[in-house]
Parts: structure tokens; C-alpha cells; sequence
């Protein structure tokens, strides 16, 4: 057992995010999606299931350990819902992106909606795919990685 590591953070996810390098980035996927369809094929990409585990629980968790990357990389992408206006999200997509304003640390980055076979090909280049127990179609989060900084001495 670990103190203060959230339970849904299995070891196998654990040891994913903490193998992730600056700017790799990190699927969380609903039951839906079809993970093994666009796992990489040149990589040893990994896809961890929580099954049962909705994607607002799954991002807070993981939201509590990843740092994301600065605004000018984009670490915040959704899936656009294909037949909707441009600036929609849906309930659980909306939730998600509330958890990011929510946190001083992450309030300032945009969640950019990605057309849907543009987020399976950026997915299909992801260092890990996490299939959620999420039923509300087009629940899918990319986050991308950031580092960690402290101030440069002189």
C-alpha cells in the first residue's frame, strides 16, 4: 500500500504514467471506444481497462499525479461529438473540463475538441490508452504530459 495515491491509480497505471516522458500523452477512453483498433502497431503501447470507473473519477485520479504540459502544446484534447455545433461538450466532457479550471495549476489551459478520426489517429500515437467503464458516448480525454519545474539559480 502507498499513503496519499488515489486506489483507482492501479500499479500497472502507475507504472505507466511514471515511465511517460515530457509531452507523451495519455488516453482516457470510454467503454466504447475501440482501444485495440487503434493502438499503435510500432509501439509497445499499453491499454489499461478500469472497468467500472466512469471518466471524471479516472481523470481526477490521474489528474492528481500527471503535470500537463504548457498551453502552447495542447495537453488538453476531447473528442468532438460528430452532428453537434462547434463549442459543444457533452455533460461528462464538461465535468472534466471543470476539474481542470477547478485546479490553480491547470485553470489556464484550454480543452481543445478534436474531430473524431483526427482524435483516433493522435490516440493511435499515445503512450497509453485507458478504457474507462464510461457509458456516455464520445468520453475521451488526450492529456498530455508536462515536467515538473522549479526555479532556475543563478
Amino acid at each position: 500500500m502507498l499513503k496519499n495515491i488515489d486506489p483507482v491509480l492501479s500499479p500497472e497505471l502507475l507504472k505507466c504514467l511514471a515511465e511517460m516522458g515530457h509531452e507523451d500523452a495519455i488516453v482516457l477512453a470510454d467503454a466504447n471506444f475501440t482501444a485495440m483498433r487503434y493502438r499503435a502497431s510500432t509501439t509497445a503501447q499499453t491499454i489499461v481497462r478500469l472497468p467500472g470507473v466512469g471518466l471524471v473519477r479516472a481523470a481526477q485520479a490521474v489528474l492528481s499525479v500527471l503535470p500537463l504540459g504548457i498551453p502552447e502544446e495542447k495537453p488538453v484534447a476531447f473528442m468532438h461529438a460528430t452532428g453537434t455545433p462547434t463549442g459543444y461538450a457533452s455533460a461528462v466532457q464538461r465535468e472534466v473540463i471543470g476539474l481542470l479550471k477547478s485546479d490553480a495549476s491547470t485553470a489556464h489551459l484550454h480543452a481543445e475538441a478534436v474531430e473524431r478520426f483526427a482524435f483516433y489517429e493522435l490516440a493511435s500515437q499515445a503512450y497509453v490508452i485507458v478504457q474507462t467503464g464510461e457509458l456516455q458516448p464520445y468520453g475521451n480525454f488526450i492529456f498530455k504530459k508536462g515536467v515538473i519545474t522549479q526555479a532556475l539559480s543563478a
